[in-house]
């Protein structure tokens, strides 16, 4: 996705103040005798409507004016001695300058302490102007308004013009707005997940986790209609598929992502792929260096970082198959060996990914989430009879019906994670399995 621009909150985004904000406000309340601070009121809101409700409803300040210069006085110097600025901020702020990404503040903070925190930080020099809510009216981020303006100096297009937000009132209003919104997300500040990611485009756990490279890859869902997308995952598995195994699925693949230690499988099997993620801690140093040579695209990631590379790649995948406004048919291979936990969550990865279709392909094993919202059946084929044929319910109140098996099944319920489906023998070259309800993981296994 193009970024031709970008507005960066200020508190909780780019410098770690949360905890300053409510420190100074505390202490106001507790120089006038006020009680506890009403943080959760005090937020969303402009400095000067927080001051006129400190005074109008606490009593605190000669007048609304007076606390506001008081409150300003002690956020200065808070700026200038205590707070620091994000880890990682600096570095994502230098990659966006150097690729001529214009930039923005815009804050509920006057910008006369936003001026000061960019500069106690040496931070000025990224930003073509700064916005306060109160140059919008005093209208809150409840509101577009301060986004609007702030795309508004930097004469980029809506649709291209990221904004970078720590709050849920902010991620949803910026998204809503219609643009491109990153949710940052820290330990220590109180925030929900779940009060940000559903409201975000990209979401991360600090700016160590974000690049130019993820921001240009990301695309947002569309309707897609028309041929799928045939994209092949390539993962780092401990015990990797065959070289002749990858070389075979990336010739019916459309579209070759790599994750981490699969360059060592795809530099084997002579397989160029087209995007290489991850973070290089499990791929040796030749392949990733091959790796990233030859694909068209790479998105690196940190070591620490909460999602793993696997759940990366599909997102790669997802977001190529947005692109071309296609439906996703996802294959995944050197996956599940080596590790038990790692074979369930891939499993569970397959199972949630939403794709038209999806496949988990080893050289023992193929397995196929079979379900009533996507490939609701398989077709096992002339090849797989005197096979092992297992199906796993992963949906509650999942129905099959296994025809052309020793024990066939007709609407049969499932219990989740059960033992009702392992271990049917294909009898017929016509067997098949058809999922009326829920999901299913189905294996047919090269015996």
């Amino acid at each position: 996705m193009d970024i031709s621009g970008a507005i960066f909150d200020c508190d909780g985004t780019l410098v770690d103040s949360m905890g300053m904000w409510h420190s100074v406000c505390q202490r106001l309340f507790d120089a006038y005798g006020a009680g506890e601070a009403p943080t959760e009121r005090l937020e969303p809101i402009s400095l000067r409507d927080g001051c006129a409700l400190m005074h109008d409803e606490y009593g605190m300040g000669e007048s609304a004016d007076a606390l506001y210069e008081e409150l300003c006085a002690l956020v200065r110097d808070s700026y200038e001695h205590e707070v620091a600025v994000m880890p990682g901020a600096r570095a994502f702020l230098d990659e966006l300058a150097a690729a001529g990404v214009p930039m923005v503040l815009a804050s509920s903070t006057p910008v006369r302490e936003l001026r000061s925190a960019l500069a106690a930080h040496g931070l000025e020099g990224y930003f073509a102007d700064v916005v306060s809510t109160e140059d919008v009216g005093g209208r809150d981020k409840e509101f577009p308004d301060v986004y609007l303006e702030a795309a508004h100096r930097l004469g980029t297009p809506r649709e291209s013009t990221w904004v970078f937000e720590d709050a849920p009132f902010g991620v949803r209003t910026a998204r809503r707005a219609g643009f491109a919104v990153v949710g940052l997300m820290n330990d220590h500040d109180g925030r929900r997940e779940e009060d940000v990611r559903p409201w975000c485009d990209v979401f991360a756990h600090g700016f160590a986790e974000l690049s130019l490279a993820l921001l240009r890859d990301y695309e947002r869902p569309v309707a897609a209609h028309g041929e799928p997308l045939r994209a092949l995952v390539v993962a780092g598995s401990p015990e990797p598929s065959s070289p002749a195994l990858v070389a075979r699925l990336a010739d019916e693949a459309g579209y070759v992502v790599v994750a981490d230690a699969g360059a060592d499988v795809c530099r084997a099997a002579g397989v160029v792929p087209d995007l290489f993620c991850g973070d290089g801690d499990s791929a040796s140093e030749g392949a990733a260096a091959w790796a990233r040579d030859a694909a068209r695209a790479t998105v690196s990631f940190p070591v620490e970082k909460y999602a793993t590379d696997l759940a990366l790649a599909i997102d790669a995948a997802r977001h190529e198959a947005a692109r071309r406004g296609a439906p996703l048919a996802l294959t995944l291979t050197c996956a599940s060996g080596g590790r038990p936990d790692h074979a369930l969550a891939v499993v569970g990865q397959l199972a949630g990914a939403g794709c038209a279709s999806a496949r988990l392909v080893e050289d023992g094993f193929e397995m196929r989430v079979v379900s009533a919202a996507g490939e609701s059946r398989w077709e096992l084929g002339p090849e797989a009879v005197g096979r092992t044929f297992s199906a796993i319910a992963v949906a509650p109140g999942t129905r099959v019906d296994e025809r052309g098996m020793r024990w066939e099944l007709a609407d049969k319920p499932m219990d989740l994670l059960g033992d009702l489906g392992i271990s049917n023998v294909v009898t017929a070259p016509d067997a098949a399995v058809t999922c009326r309800y829920g999901a299913v993981a189905a294996f047919l296994l090269r015996d």
